[in-house]
């Protein structure tokens, strides 16, 4: 078996078993996106205790690379301090499951839970920033994310 038949079979069973799929009831922040032109829709729910996701849930629709990206993802992020989760890049994801050479058309797919992820993250960090300094430095790093 080749590696790009493992990494087919690693996204197959993702999108067939998400991990961390569901809701979480008790979250600190929830975000939604979605790419009309695929029809794929994400919602992100976290539990941040201590600057640090103690717990991270997704549920929606979507296509194979999608479900099974935004299972890597939560994987990745889970556990994680909050610089670090700011930090997850698309090379980070797509990595895993060995799509570095996606086709342009189906990368929205990839990263539609990473773009989630990171304004789920964005607002509640600019919720919970104290100083017009700190805002400002949140807003020129969001504005660098893609």
């Amino acid at each position: 078996m080749s590696n790009a038949d493992i990494y087919h079979e690693m996204i197959i069973d993702y999108s067939r078993n998400p991990v961390n799929y569901g809701k979480l009831e008790d979250h600190d922040v929830t975000y939604h996106d979605s790419n009309p032109l695929c029809g794929d829709s994400i919602d992100i729910d976290m539990k941040i205790d201590d600057n640090k996701v103690s717990d991270i849930k997704f549920h929606g629709k979507g296509c194979a690379i999608c479900m099974a990206c935004s299972s890597v993802l939560t994987e990745i992020a889970k556990g994680k301090d909050l610089d670090e989760v700011k930090n997850i890049s698309k090379n980070d994801v797509l990595s895993e499951l060995g799509l570095e050479n996606l086709q342009a058309v189906r990368i929205k797919c990839a990263l539609l839970s990473l773009k989630v992820l990171k304004y789920a993250l964005y607002s509640y960090l600019g919720k919970h920033l104290e100083g017009d300094q700190d805002v400002d430095k949140l807003k020129e790093e969001a504005a660098n994310l893609y």
